[in-house]
């Protein structure tokens, strides 16, 4: 198995519907993957925090960087759809 092949399925394995002669392959290869074990593990957690409502304060400078970054992605993909209008 394959990180492609892995990261197409991700979603799948981590809600439990692979089957389970894949899950050997699955977690065979995480075995021998440091970076897909590194997004498995942030899946879960990001999946734990949202069901537990966890919330952590985000500082404020992070805060401001990701506002304008959002704010600057709305405004070129708008230009663009004035553009082709």
């Amino acid at each position: 198995m394959t990180c492609k092949d892995f990261l197409k399925i991700l979603n799948d394995y981590i809600d439990g519907e692979v089957d389970p002669s894949i899950c050997k392959d699955l977690e065979t290869h995480l075995k021998d993957c440091n970076p897909c074990k590194v997004v498995i593990d942030q899946v879960r957690k990001t999946i734990t925090f949202y069901k537990e409502g966890m919330q952590y304060p985000v500082p404020l400078e992070f805060r401001r960087r990701l506002h304008k970054a959002i704010k600057d992605k709305w405004k070129k993909q708008m230009a663009e759809k004035q553009r082709e209008s």
